[in-house]
């Protein structure tokens, strides 16, 4: 996580925002009265907010939970995937 006042930010905006995106950094801008922004990529924003959606709800959460249990113990099963023709 890498932090920057505003000013640093305003003078090297490309900068800050490839390493953002690029090599999916969270960025804290610091400001006044710690009235603090955080800054991260479309692509890790979306990643954040659908586990937020998964496991928002207590039946899902207690799903997952069960499916990571079962995984751990073993208690899974490998397919061969079937390729299909796209004719």
């Amino acid at each position: 996580m890498l932090a920057v006042n505003y000013t640093c930010l305003r003078d090297n905006m490309k900068r800050y925002m490839d390493q953002v995106t690029d090599d999916y950094e969270t960025l804290i801008v610091t400001r006044k009265n710690n009235k603090n922004v955080v800054m991260m990529s479309e692509e890790m924003y979306n990643n954040l907010m659908e586990n937020v959606h998964i496991v928002s709800s207590k039946a899902n959460f207690e799903w997952l939970m069960q499916s990571k249990q079962q995984l751990e113990a073993g208690n899974f099963s490998q397919h061969e995937l079937a390729e299909v023709d796209d004719e």
